[in-house]
């Protein structure tokens, strides 16, 4: 599409990503002569979801004035780097947390492609030769040229649109959009991004919505209770039965909060004597960097963080916690046989170290891999999840002979109940109700539970469909 095309009269939105699956958050908005995108995020999961990351876009890239990002991960962040390498020379805009965190996730998505890809063509198992990763680390670094930090609540304008960003809990930074377009800035138009939980033990819950005349909100647990208390009781008991028969306990974990929330966790069972003092081990340079921030905003007082635990960051520091930093001590890492726990990204076992560490464990009954957020489909993590009896990783099928446990209540997604208490705390009844960023099954249940509930109007997108918001 170039600039020819766009409506000179009726504001648009266009689905880009995260229509009809949870990955890819692209939303296009478009009004009179300009468009900014909301979101610019990797497809993840089933391979022809992945697959999508390497189409080219259905807009034009340099004719895309800037992107607006709710939050770092980078399934909302990571297609940046391609994007400016394909021609966007806009600004992309976000809150000061994210700006920080994607200059730890967006170079180093870069690196592991190129690790990957090079991994793959030494050890021959890919099917392209050679393999080539979508972006480099170098092409992740030049993109961050483009962010401009803006602060919560502060409102800003970019071509035909004003926006707002109010925080969202999920992770560091993590915000809604506010985005106000039309001919006098008079329609109002509120995207979700990945809302946080009421009770997170690190972060402000979300704040209620303001008043919005459409609302784009995701799905990830749309079909789905937490249940916290049963979740903390089953990763006491899965720690203390793993140790006692002389296992390693291996936690794929996404780099940025879920870790966070995990040490957490671990120093508070051990403080209360409910789980044996293990060896932690956390074998992720970028979630080691992550942590570091995690660790500032709580001594500085961050204002997406709990006042409880402001100036305590020692409560993401159990007992025998060791950082894991290079190639080398993760492959040493490998040959322990102790009884230990390794926390290592990503946390849907899509790529990086923690690949090694499961086709080293996962053979060995006596080990134990745990799911502790949000596995989507096609995904290793997911195969795990559906008790597959082996798992295809680094060119080769490894049998799955170890204790699998699920703790979804770890997420930092927000379930059902939540996203409905969410939504029913708005100013105003929204005029629609754009159901995304979920799987198809937990778009249509969350659908379901607004019409139901709420009797409000709601509808699940298709990939790539075109909405008015006039």
């Amino acid at each position: 599409m170039n600039l020819a095309t766009i409506s000179t009269t009726v504001p648009t939105l266009r689905f880009l990503g995260a229509a009809g699956t949870v990955t890819g958050s692209k939303f296009l908005l478009t009004a009179r002569r300009s468009c900014v995108l909301i979101d610019c995020g990797l497809f993840q999961g089933a391979k022809e979801q992945r697959l999508r990351n390497w189409d080219p876009l259905p807009v034009e890239a340099e004719t895309i004035k800037s992107v607006v990002l709710t939050h770092a991960h980078l399934d909302h962040s990571g297609y940046l780097p391609a994007l400016c390498r394909g021609g966007f020379k806009g600004r992309v805009f976000s809150t000061a947390g994210t700006n920080s965190l994607c200059r730890i996730l967006l170079p180093d998505s870069g690196h592991l492609q190129e690790e990957e890809a090079d991994y793959a063509n030494r050890k021959g198992y890919s099917k392209h030769a050679p393999a080539l990763a979508l972006y480099t680390e170098e092409e992740a670094l030049r993109s961050l040229g483009h962010f401009s930090p803006i602060s919560f609540n502060s409102p800003f304008e970019t071509d035909d649109f004003r926006v707002t960003f109010r925080p969202a809990g999920h992770i560091l930074g993590a915000a809604s959009a506010v985005v106000e377009t039309g001919e006098t800035l008079n329609r109002r138009i509120l995207f979700s991004g990945d809302l946080g939980r009421p009770h997170h033990p690190l972060l402000r819950a979300p704040e209620p919505p303001p008043e919005a005349h459409v609302i784009v909100v995701e799905s990830t647990y749309g079909d789905r209770h937490h249940d916290d208390r049963g979740a903390l009781e089953t990763f006491a008991e899965s720690i203390t039965r793993t140790a006692a028969r002389g296992g390693v306990i291996v936690i794929p974990s996404f780099a940025v909060d879920r870790t966070e929330i995990i040490l957490f966790h671990l120093r508070r069972l051990q403080l209360e004597n409910r789980i044996p003092a293990l060896p932690v081990y956390v074998d992720s340079p970028m979630a080691l960097a992550a942590l570091k921030l995690y660790q500032d905003a709580i001594s500085l007082g961050d204002s997406a963080i709990r006042p409880d635990i402001v100036g305590k960051p020692e409560i993401l520091e159990p007992g025998n916690l060791t950082e894991v930093k290079t190639v080398a001590e993760s492959i040493a890492l490998n040959r322990r046989q102790a009884p230990m726990i390794v926390i290592s990204a990503s946390g849907m076992a899509t790529g990086g170290r923690v690949l090694h560490h499961l086709a080293n464990r996962l053979p060995d009954q006596r080990n134990t891999v745990m799911l502790v957020g949000y596995q989507a489909e096609g995904t290793r993590g997911r195969s795990l999840l559906d008790g597959a009896p082996s798992v295809k990783m680094l060119g080769r099928y490894v049998p799955v002979r170890a204790e699998v446990v699920n703790i979804p209540a770890f997420s930092v997604h927000a379930d059902q109940s939540e996203i409905i208490g969410w939504l029913k705390s708005a100013a105003s009844v929204p005029e629609v109700v754009y159901v995304v960023h979920g799987d198809p099954a937990a778009a249509d249940a969350l659908r379901s539970a607004i019409v139901r509930e709420l009797r409000w109007n709601a509808v699940v997108p298709h990939y790539l469909e075109r909405v008015r918001l006039d």
